[in-house]
């Protein structure tokens, strides 16, 4: 029988071959990338643990990577789409940039109009 990790890794992969699949706006950056580059993350995102360097790695890069106006809703869909999924409270979110020195367009909330992330 699988343990709780075990089921724990097993939803993320569902989540991301699903949100992957899913439509989003039309920029280069995938749900699934978003997941890989944030993983790092989810400890401190689910309010468990302290922000470490590869987290603010995969933050760095997801905000390098999203270079236009359509990248970044792309990226604002992605997250909005994922958070509840993986338990991401919306504070830790909302911090995170800072916590790794990146600035973020916009701030997360459940109900981000993300057509209007320019």
């Amino acid at each position: 029988m699988a343990g709780f990790g075990e089921v724990k890794v097993m939803c993320l992969v569902v989540i991301a071959v699903a949100a992957a699949a899913a439509p989003h706006a039309e920029g280069a950056i995938s749900c699934g990338q978003v997941l890989s580059s944030v993983s790092p993350c989810l400890g401190y995102l689910q309010g468990r643990g302290a922000v470490a360097p590869p987290c603010c790695d995969g933050l760095k890069s997801l905000n390098k990577a999203a270079a236009t106006t359509a990248d970044r809703q792309a990226l604002c869909g992605c997250i909005k789409s994922l958070a509840p999924g993986v338990g991401a409270k919306a504070e830790f979110i909302n911090s995170l940039p800072s916590k790794c020195g990146v600035a973020l367009p916009y701030r997360y909330s459940p109900s981000v109009d993300c057509s209007k992330v320019k």
